[in-house]
């Protein structure tokens, strides 16, 4: 598994690091392309991918952890849970986009963007990842 394909992080983001590792788990668990027993990369690994200190990363899997989204096994990689063997709902995941459409809305307000320049910007973004 390469980690620079499952993880990324910005730097220039209010939101700390670790957190955005958080999320972005819960969203690929959420999604199915982790799946149970699936293996993620080691703390030290995925730290010197990314350039950051591993104390940032352990936290994120001890968090994780807790929430019962990963699962430690001794000696061993952390695996994903083994209650997650498929996709959640999709309204379910719809509702693990809403925190980020609201804060994106509440910026578009405050730069006094319509909303037809804001939808474009999303639809132009969305395309921007497709596969051709």
């Amino acid at each position: 598994m390469t980690t620079d394909l499952i993880f990324s992080i910005n730097t220039g983001s209010s939101e700390p690091i670790y957190r955005q590792l958080v999320e972005q788990v819960r969203r690929r668990i959420a999604a199915g392309q982790l799946s149970a027993g699936q293996e993620i990369p080691s703390v030290r690994e995925l730290a010197q991918t990314l350039a950051v200190h591993p104390m940032t990363v352990s936290k994120a899997y001890s968090l994780l952890e807790a929430q019962g989204l990963l699962e430690r096994r001794r000696g061993l990689s952390m695996v994903v849970a083994a209650q997650h063997t498929h996709a959640e709902p999709s309204a379910s995941r719809v509702e693990l986009l809403r925190p980020t459409l609201e804060k994106a809305a509440s910026e578009s307000r405050q730069l006094e963007l319509t909303s037809t320049q804001a939808l474009k910007l999303f639809q132009l973004i969305l395309n921007e990842g497709e596969k051709p």
